[in-house]
């Protein structure tokens, strides 16, 4: 199905011949500035494209390049303009530019996702679960000019996501450029996406009357931890309703003051076995979910699948460079990590395809960790030997075709050599004496000591 020039690369590292697939049909550059002329603002075409650009910035989210220049200077020769023109390219993107690359990856790469069928279950059967939280974006280091002066680092903006994790894809970003904006700064736009069918599962920033009732009048429903400020009537004694993996269930209705009137809600309750590290011992969630459609055990479960969105974040910040410190300029930093939200979508695709090679399960076992690293470390290589236009001429342009390239490619990986390490129970911290400043410790005393004295 592909060329001889392949032939060592899908015997010794399928799966970073799978992820160059999935990059390059994601990231054609003909779709990419067709998008840039849909979305863009105020910027506009002329000797750099967007297409570009993100080849550049790809390069550094992918941990492929340590910057931007250091990508330029490899490309310099082909784009024809200076490095301080991508830079001023990147500075002043049109957020909604960004926004769009997100939401165009969950399209593109869910076309070829429904030719897999290797969705996974939902949170709650019968609902499209979608899972909503904020990142708020690292510190940058001290570039821009306002804040060479400043003790303090610099905060790029934060991002609201929208994950669906049976198709395991952010579909939506976002962007807020003030760091210090509240995280619902932007759910205006969250609650345009709420429809019929939908199951929201929201952390407690966003339990307020107004979110809420929203979500209702859409007939869509929602799981949402119950913020300390939200205040209700309960109508009745809570009642036992069985046992969770960590603690006591308990449900019972409670009445809301709601902006068109009272609204009675369920509230389940999970009174731990063992407290938060914070002290917290009881967890309330709330839900329009119909009874005789989800149990409360159900709804317990469901809350605690959004944090598979944190999940995703995690699984950025440690296999990509999805937030580099360098960048200062909002725009620049938040157009880096949406590229970092795409390229994750494409890792979720190749996931959905070893998984309907080699099945569920086994995938679950498999190390993202492991993953990452071979692909990383084959990259280069591959890329020199094998040629652009090879890969190019390699991607099928059909979801169809695609996902049954994917599928094939997938048969060659031994799931097995990439299995998580698992680890015994953590023993208890050994006590150590007091402190001594400047004071030091002959390993290999210490050794000897700890070995028997022969008879």
């Amino acid at each position: 199905m592909m060329p001889a020039a392949f032939e060592p690369f899908l015997r010794q590292a399928p799966l970073a011949v799978l992820a160059r697939l999935t990059l390059e049909s994601l990231f054609d550059s003909a779709r990419l500035n067709a998008l840039f002329e849909e979305h863009a603002e105020d910027q506009y075409h002329r000797e750099l494209f967007f297409a570009h650009v993100v080849d550049l910035l790809l390069a550094v989210v992918l941990g492929t390049k340590r910057s931007v220049n250091a990508a330029f200077r490899e490309r310099s020769g082909e784009l024809g303009v200076s490095a301080q023109a991508v830079y001023d390219k990147l500075r002043r993107l049109d957020l909604p530019v960004a926004e769009a690359v997100v939401h165009d990856s969950a399209c593109h790469l869910g076309a070829a996702l429904i030719h897999l069928g290797a969705d996974l279950p939902e949170p709650l059967p019968g609902y499209r679960a979608r899972v909503v939280d904020g990142n708020l974006l690292s510190k940058t280091e001290r570039r821009v000019g306002p804040l060479r002066g400043q003790w303090s680092r610099g905060l790029p903006g934060r991002v609201l996501a929208v994950y669906e994790p049976a198709r395991d894809l952010v579909t939506h970003a976002f962007l807020e450029p003030d760091g210090h904006a509240s995280e619902r700064s932007r759910m205006e736009d969250v609650l345009v996406l709420a429809e019929v069918g939908d199951v929201w599962l929201l952390d407690s920033g966003f339990c307020t009357h107004e979110v809420l009732a929203r979500f209702d009048a859409a007939r869509s429903c929602f799981v949402v931890r119950q913020h300390g400020s939200m205040k209700g009537r309960p109508l009745q004694e809570r009642r036992d309703a069985g046992r969770a993996e960590n603690g006591q269930l308990y449900e019972q209705q409670l009445e809301l003051d709601g902006p068109n009137g009272d609204w009675v809600v369920r509230r389940v309750t999970l009174v731990l076995d063992e407290p938060t590290r914070d002290g917290v011992r009881e967890v309330h969630v709330l839900s329009n979910v119909p009874a005789e459609k989800a149990t409360a055990t159900a709804l317990a479960e469901a809350y605690r699948r959004r944090w598979s969105i944190e999940g995703r974040f995690y699984e950025m910040a440690q296999t990509l460079n999805a937030e580099p410190g360098t960048l200062g300029y909002p725009a620049a930093a938040l157009f880096a990590f949406c590229l970092g939200l795409a390229a994750s979508n494409a890792a979720a695709l190749v996931r959905a395809a070893l998984r309907a090679a080699h099945g569920a399960e086994k995938v679950a076992e498999m190390s993202r960790e492991y993953v990452a690293r071979e692909v990383r470390e084959t990259w280069p290589g591959m890329m020199i030997a094998v040629e652009p236009v090879l890969w190019s001429a390699a991607r099928p342009a059909a979801p169809e075709a695609l996902a049954k390239l994917l599928r094939w490619v997938a048969k060659h990986v031994a799931a097995d050599r990439y299995q998580k390490a698992r680890r015994g129970p953590k023993k208890p911290p050994t006590k150590k004496g007091a402190y001594r400043n400047g004071h030091t410790l002959s390993t290999q005393r210490l050794l000897n000591r700890r070995r028997p004295k022969p008879p």
